[in-house]
């Protein structure tokens, strides 16, 4: 008689910042978003010796439940509460997507606006970057 053995899945563990790169990605892929912000901390962390290879997201995992914290720049003349709905949605969507977990909070906060440079297209016609 033979005995069946029950499947065990494995147990996969993964890093903080692992997480935050995936966030990371999905929120400079939203149109307006200029680049990732930094935190006070995380620059003192640079200074310590302690750097983050992705400055500008803090990742909270309680069990399977993901937090995420974003510090944004913003391109001039685009909407900031429209890119901010499209920066949580497609971070939320995105790291549920590749880990498996549950995102239950993505937090943007705006840290500074870029402004197109003089040899931009935008900037010429007079006309805000869209």
């Amino acid at each position: 008689m033979e005995t069946e053995t029950p499947s065990v899945l494995p147990v996969i563990h993964l890093a903080n910042d692992v997480i935050a790169g995936i966030a990371a990605l999905a929120a400079l892929e939203v149109p307006g978003v200029a680049a990732l912000g930094s935190r006070l901390v995380e620059g003192l962390g640079e200074w310590l010796g302690q750097a983050s290879d992705h400055r500008g997201v803090r990742v909270e995992v309680n069990q399977r439940r993901v937090s995420l914290a974003l510090n944004l720049v913003v391109q001039y003349g685009t909407r900031i509460p429209d890119v901010a709905a499209k920066v949580q949605e497609r971070v939320k969507s995105q790291v549920e997507y590749m880990t498996g977990l549950v995102v239950v909070q993505v937090d943007i906060h705006i840290q500074g606006v870029a402004v197109a440079s003089l040899g931009d297209t935008a900037g010429k016609s007079g006309e805000p970057a869209r």
